[in-house]
């Protein structure tokens, strides 16, 4: 009997957190959704430019599913490359092939890689076969007169260059920068949200803003208190990552330590924020499948080009959005804090935006 009164308990008390049952019963079916949409959609086709290509192997290329864009003269491949959102570079002189590959996703790269060997191997056997049956034809007519000689085609003999990474790289060098801002960011999420609620269940709260202190006084308070630990948590992590791991950095440590600050900045003052709308842990982690799982599928692990036009606009309402991308830009491709600015900039507004948010939502609780 007690027991069944336990139980009779507990479903009455789910019964009436409307909040919670709702979020158990649809969050796994929006994530399910995304999934189904992320992993269904069309992939991008690969972008190459061509120079000195013959028209056959051009011809060999698109039927590759590969767009190809064709030059006259070429004075900077790198920088060709990246004005025109190149996935490679070809580049004929006589026998010789210069290939020039962008990799900024090795696995995308070494599918590139194959599908223009076997272009070059297809024309090449093309017109092994052409001379094959010429030199046919010329032993019929000219066997009387011996000797004569078939025409060979060497196969053309290809450099490979990257222009990030090398041969080597493999996609755990592309996962390793979004993993060290994504864990940042959902821990930092996810402790400061319960602090606060924690703060706020417990009377804490209740009893400070009963006194004369400002409402921007308790956020801001609050942010640079848990943020002086979210600052220590940042950089025990990106050292963890960097020394000890030995992920990929090919740009500057304290430039990683900084978009990571800036990131837990960003997941503080939103863990602040949403704890206003839970009444209970377990209301917290439930914002966990809404609001961070689905930053890990548009920072950059998935690749964004390939998604539909409506999931590319979610991506980029996702803060992990900008902090994968500027993550990879420092770590893997070697850039500086003045080529992922805007990356920063975007963050940074994303920060003042949950701020202003967290004042104004204070206001239920008092009004100043």
């Amino acid at each position: 009997m007690r027991t069944l009164a336990l139980i009779k308990r507990i479903f009455f008390q789910m019964i009436r957190d409307k909040r919670a049952l709702a979020l158990m019963m649809v969050a796994p079916l929006l994530i399910l959704t995304l999934l189904h949409y992320l992993f269904t959609g069309d992939s991008a086709n690969p972008r190459i430019g061509v120079v000195n290509a013959d028209s056959q192997i051009v011809k060999q290329l698109k039927n590759k599913d590969i767009i190809v864009k064709q030059y006259n003269e070429v004075t900077n491949t790198k920088k060709t490359l990246k004005n025109d959102d190149l996935d490679g570079f070809l580049e004929f002189q006589d026998n010789d092939i210069k290939l020039t590959l962008k990799n900024e996703d090795p696995s995308s790269t070494k599918a590139l890689q194959m599908k223009i060997q076997q272009s070059i191997a297809a024309e090449t056997a093309k017109k092994q076969v052409s001379n094959l049956t010429h030199f046919m034809g010329n032993i019929k007519s000219k066997l009387p007169n011996l000797p004569f000689t078939m025409e060979t085609v060497n196969a053309p003999k290809v450099s490979t260059s990257y222009i990030y990474g090398s041969k080597d790289t493999t996609f755990f060098d592309i996962l390793g920068p979004i993993l060290v801002g994504y864990f940042v960011f959902f821990f930092v999420f996810l402790i400061s949200g319960i602090a606060l609620l924690k703060e706020r269940t417990t009377g804490t709260l209740d009893r400070l803003i009963a006194t004369p202190i400002q409402r921007r006084s308790i956020v801001f308070g609050y942010l640079l208190g848990y943020g002086l630990f979210a600052v220590i948590q940042t950089v025990i992590v990106v050292f963890y990552a960097v020394k000890i791991l030995d992920i990929m950095l090919v740009g500057s440590l304290w430039n990683v330590i900084i978009i990571n600050l800036v990131l837990a900045l960003v997941a503080l003052s939103l863990g602040i924020l949403l704890s206003a709308f839970a009444n209970s842990e377990f209301q917290m982690m439930q914002f966990i499948p809404i609001v961070i799982i689905p930053q890990a599928f548009f920072a950059g692990i998935l690749p964004v080009d390939g998604m539909a036009g409506w999931l590319q606009v979610i991506a980029k309402c996702m803060p992990m959005y900008y902090g994968g991308n500027a993550l990879q830009d420092i770590m893997y491709k070697g850039l500086g804090l003045r080529d992922i600015s805007s990356d920063l900039l975007i963050l940074l507004g994303f920060a003042l935006v949950f701020i202003v948010l967290n004042i104004f939502v204070l206001k239920k609780y008092r009004k100043i």
